[in-house]
């Protein structure tokens, strides 16, 4: 589907249909607090007494951490490694013969935006035009520009809607680029910053789903109405053509088209997991497509859309692809599903990117990557090939031709740099581009392993030691257990979301380093994920302790020499098991942050993930999430693990407060804090290389403060 990405607390699937629209949040609803609430200051985003506090907070910060000698080393090395030209450049889009980029680089550090001749691309040998340069953009225009993605109208390509960021928050504005001039369109569409997305019905006619005003949006910030808006009439004049209950406290809706039909659609979010698709039809009405509950439409292939059970149906186990005939919805009949795949036990669907003609459907077999193409025969029945590429691997479909029925993939592992493959329906897979090592991988050793959790259930984990380290030695666990998304090993130097080069760092050091797939995720499918949801989401806990407790009983690691890493969802997670387990885990870093459950439903984008979490206005639902909720469960006379909070000023997605409230009752209560709070960056926190090499020293230092020296025994 032809959408931008998304990350953090949104749903997993790379199915670009979904992708980004899912968990975009906009500006902190603020509502009554109760009363013994005494930072409640601290949620007022950009207040001076807030801003003074955090400005405190940072230097302090930097004033430790900065002046540890192997600061500026590993800042000078996380920038060089992140800057390195020796980059793969994935599609963001195939459009008709041309692939497009967004290139990061030391010189450009918010983007060009450019594009290659397919065949170029595919032969490893791209000949690349920038069409926008966003950093000359954003100083031309004085706005520190990030950017957001493009949508092309289909089969000509020539016209593009540019999303781009003010700092990087979730909401943007678009605007209209043509591709033939390489310029934004004089008197074109325009549509100004706001939570929205927008999906061309045709060269002169968009669908739009926005801020309209007042009554426009839902309790989560985001928008409730679609319209349709014509060129050359005025934003006002455009038509409503569907529009969500307010009183039903809707998710939201999203303007979509699809790729391969170039069908425009609404994603109508009645709750996180609950959404109604509808398709416009010959009419020109949207008629929803009547998909079972909590089940995902995640392409359009061969007049089909295929659709992610989430719980069993028609016969059909949770995790199952299903299909329904588009061509019956518009006849006004109701389409039947179709079997198309099923999952065995120990896998799950995580990634589907359709071609004209192609199904390619990334699977997890126990967290390892496989590819499958799938298409289907005359006589109804869906054909499934496995692609051959490495096993053992991450698999990530970058992007698909839909014309030629090609995919680009990668292949990653900890050890083992990226290597984008073409792989076409039919035929041999060939290697476009393999990035060199950047370490020598035969110092370290990479394993799977499984602890068992409380009620006995086996959660696997990805270990990497040094050879011949000491032990036991400082460990470092990242995880993140929600919203069904997996967590996945990829090459130590390439871990955005996990500070990139720490990871590095931290192993050539002697450290353990250890990815955790806890319940919560979609590892295993929507089994997986159901287990760690509302009031079990206790299960997510334990499996996290029951990880460490197991480095323990290994030798691995000691008590408190473990740190645990978690951010956004991940945040929560880690806030938790501290209080937890202050006996087990001696640091703790989390990013962007949920900590205040008792509020986050009236924090920026909260009341977006009452299914995953709960809604604590409901008595039943608090009565379980007050048992784990951070920031009512810090303890007078406990000491807890020194914590780093990263996040941003910018954040619209995870609102600051929580971060910062949490920091000053731990401190207030004689506990060791780091904090360090960005200006831009939005829920991703770094806006560029500079900040993200940054924080990875200021993480390296802080490790070293608090569990190390790593490389020098203890």
């Amino acid at each position: 589907m032809n959408a931008p990405a998304c990350d953090g607390l949104c749903r997993p699937l790379r199915t670009s249909v979904m992708k980004r629209f899912i968990a975009l949040a906009f500006l902190p609803l603020l509502a009554a607090a109760p009363a013994a609430d005494r930072y409640l200051w601290l949620e007022e985003i950009e207040g001076p007494r807030a801003l003074e506090q955090v400005r405190a907070w940072n230097a302090e910060t930097e004033a430790l951490l900065t002046r540890d000698p192997r600061y500026e080393p590993d800042r000078a090395r996380a920038k060089a490694i992140l800057d390195d030209e020796a980059q793969i450049a994935t599609p963001d889009a195939v459009i008709g013969d041309r692939v497009l980029n967004l290139w990061r680089d030391a010189r450009n550090p918010r983007g060009l935006w450019r594009a290659s001749p397919l065949d170029a691309y595919a032969a490893g040998k791209p000949k690349w035009t920038t069409l926008i340069d966003v950093d000359a953009l954003g100083k031309a225009e004085g706005q520190s520009w990030v950017w957001h993605g493009a949508r092309c109208l289909e089969p000509a390509y020539t016209r593009c809607l540019v999303s781009l960021s003010p700092g990087g928050t979730d909401a943007d504005t678009v605007r209209e680029f043509d591709l033939t001039t390489g310029k934004f369109v004089a008197g074109g569409f325009v549509l100004p910053q706001s939570s929205q997305s927008a999906a061309w019905i045709d060269r002169d006619t968009l669908l739009v789903a926005r801020d309209w005003g007042a009554g426009s949006l839902g309790r989560t910030g985001r928008p409730r109405i679609a319209k349709v808006w014509k060129r050359g009439t005025p934003l006002s004049a455009a038509t409503t053509v569907y529009e969500q209950d307010a009183a039903r406290t809707p998710i939201g809706v999203s303007a979509l088209v699809d790729a391969t039909m170039r069908r425009p659609m609404i994603r109508a979010g009645k709750t996180f997991f609950d959404t109604d698709y509808l398709f416009r039809v010959p009419s020109g009405r949207f008629v929803r497509l009547p998909v079972p509950a909590r089940a995902d439409v995640v392409d359009v292939i061969d007049g089909r859309a295929i659709v992610r059970l989430n719980d069993a149906a028609g016969g059909q186990p949770a995790g199952s692809l299903v299909a329904y005939s588009l061509a019956a919805l518009d006849r006004g009949e109701t389409p039947r599903a179709e079997p198309v795949f099923a999952p065995l036990a120990s896998q799950a669907v995580e990634e589907v990117e359709a071609t004209d003609r192609v199904l390619f459907v990334k699977v997890l077999d126990d967290v390892a990557g496989r590819l499958l193409a799938l298409s289907r025969g005359a006589d109804g029945r869906w054909v499934q090939r496995s692609i051959a590429l490495p096993a053992n691997s991450t698999v990530h479909i970058a992007g698909v031709s839909g014309g030629r029925d090609l995919a680009f993939v990668t292949v990653e592992g900890m050890l083992t740099p990226p290597t984008l493959y073409a792989v076409p329906a039919a035929g041999s897979v060939t290697k476009v581009q393999s990035l060199p090592a950047r370490f020598d991988a035969r110092q370290f050793d990479v394993a799977q392993r499984f602890a068992t959790s409380r009620d006995g259930t086996k959660v696997p984990y990805f270990l990497v030691t040094k050879k011949g380290a000491k032990r036991p030695a400082p460990a470092l666990i990242h995880a993140y257990g929600g919203f069904r998304n997996a967590q996945t090993p990829t090459y130590l130097t390439d871990q955005p979301y996990r500070a990139g080069p720490l990871a590095l760092s931290f192993v050539e050091r002697g450290g353990a380093y250890v990815l955790a797939n806890l319940r919560g995720g979609g590892e295993y499918g929507p089994r997986w994920h159901e287990a760690g949801v509302r009031e079990k989401r206790q299960n997510v806990f334990d499996d996290l302790h029951a990880v460490a407790d197991d480095l323990v009983r290994t030798g691995v690691s000691a008590k408190k020499r473990i740190a645990i890493s978690g951010r956004s969802n991940g945040g929560l997670l880690v806030g938790v098991a501290m209080q937890q387990r202050p006996d087990l885990y001696g640091a703790v870093i989390a990013g962007s942050p949920l900590e205040d459950m008792q509020r986050y439903t009236k924090m920026s984008a909260g009341a977006l993930w009452i299914d995953e979490y709960g809604d604590p206005d409901v008595p039943t639902d608090w009565a379980f999430m007050r048992r784990y909720s951070p920031y009512q469960n810090v303890k007078a006379g406990v000491r807890y693990p020194p914590v780093l909070f990263y996040l941003s000023t910018k954040d619209d997605r995870v609102h600051p407060g929580h971060a910062r409230k949490l920091a000053a009752l731990l401190k207030q209560t004689g506990n060791t804090v780091y904090y360090h709070e960005y200006l831009e960056g939005g829920h991703s926190v770094g806006a560029d290389h500079a900040e993200d090499a940054r924080r990875a020293a200021l993480l390296q230092a802080f490790l070293a403060r608090e569990i190390g020296p790593l490389d020098e025994g203890r």
